[in-house]
């Protein structure tokens, strides 16, 4: 296994590392887009700590060391290893500590700002081998080195805020419109740390079977990663525009994205010219982050959002795209769609010889 900074330690397996490698490198353009900004604003982080006192970082620290087992060499080395690993090959010199705690729900988190902490839950490592780990560790090791962790906290104090001015109409509503923003910039905060977990791991099978584990638990043998994209195709494509309108409901409280949606995009973005150059050696570097332009980064998240929505099959987004591309008939359109007779979009036949050419095809 890799040490960090042990140039005469080799990986259990070739894996590439990536000296110098900047965060923006597999931040997703909306993340990234948002992280540049609040970065260029100069002593954000400090009022953002103190303001975020009410999450004592020494109290998640004593608690945990109180009430959880750190990896060490000692304990649970091979996750102190794969940690160790995954700071190796992103180029991150201080390790930060992992602790295992007891809960039946699998999951990870990274806790703190000025010293971050990994926690895993001891069904998560029931659950994963060794190389769907090496996946999940590596996401949370970028959400230390991307600074997610202080970011999030401004959705835990708004949170907090929403709930004591929920009596006040319109305060309430400003505040659950900024929370709603926050949760989409950190679903795709999720999206950015499964692509670095597929940097640390370098397996693109480990990283999908992971996020598959996470939406049907450890009887791997009854499910196929094929099989999972397919749903998640369905998912996209939807049923009519009920479908759309629900799924999107369904989305908007959510912090994390759906599992399927995951795999998908982590798929995608593997096949992707970006992750290529990565591999190849050709990414963005942490002497060049000072020179970012806040402009150009926002034009990447709003061309990010352009080509998600040209692509996508959402019967919503796709009578929307049409709307805004001028279709006439909208009227028609919401009636088919509604009324289960094709989907917004879709292509009409001509009408028969002898029949009018009103109605829509059925």
């Amino acid at each position: 296994m890799t040490q960090p900074n042990d140039s005469s330690s080799v990986p259990s397996r070739t894996r590439k590392r990536f000296p110098g490698i900047s965060t923006r490198a597999w931040e997703h353009p909306a993340d990234r887009s948002a992280l540049v900004a609040l970065r260029k604003l100069s002593g954000f982080d400090d009022i953002l700590k103190k303001l975020g006192g009410l999450v004592s970082e020494r109290a998640v620290r004593l608690m945990f060391l109180a009430s959880a087992v750190r990896a060490s060499e000692r304990q649970f080395p091979h996750l102190h290893e794969m940690v160790r690993d995954a700071a190796y090959i992103l180029d991150l010199e201080k390790v930060p500590p992992l602790y295992v705690t007891q809960d039946p729900m699998p999951n990870a988190m990274c806790i703190g700002m000025d010293n971050p902490v990994i926690v895993v839950t001891t069904s998560l490592v029931d659950l994963l081998d060794e190389e769907e780990m090496r996946a999940v560790i590596g996401h949370e090791v970028a959400h230390a080195m991307s600074g997610h962790a202080v970011y999030r906290t401004m959705l835990i104090i708004l949170t907090n805020i929403a709930q004591r001015i929920s009596f006040i109409p319109l305060g309430g509503l400003a505040i659950m419109a900024l929370i709603t923003a926050l949760n989409e910039w950190f679903r795709k905060a999720e999206l950015s740390c499964d692509r670095a977990g597929l940097l640390v791991g370098q397996d693109l099978q480990a990283s999908m079977r992971g996020l598959m584990k996470l939406a049907g638990g450890h009887h791997l043998h009854e499910m196929n990663t094929d099989a999972f994209l397919e749903q998640a195709e369905e998912y996209d494509r939807a049923g009519d525009l009920r479908d759309g309108v629900i799924k999107l409901m369904q989305v908007l409280p959510q912090s994390h994205p759906f599992a399927a949606v995951r795999v998908a995009k982590i798929k995608q973005w593997a096949e992707s010219d970006e992750f290529s150059s990565i591999m190849a050696g050709a990414y963005p570097r942490r002497e060049d982050d000072q020179n970012t332009s806040v402009r150009e980064q926002a034009k990447a998240a709003a061309d990010s959002y352009a080509q998600s929505f040209k692509d996508t099959k959402d019967p919503l987004m796709v009578l929307i795209r049409d709307v805004a591309g001028g279709t006439a008939d909208l009227g028609g359109k919401l009636r088919d769609v509604f009324a289960g007779r094709g989907t917004a979009g879709s292509e009409q036949q001509p009408p028969a010889d002898g029949e009018n050419g009103g109605g829509s095809a059925s």
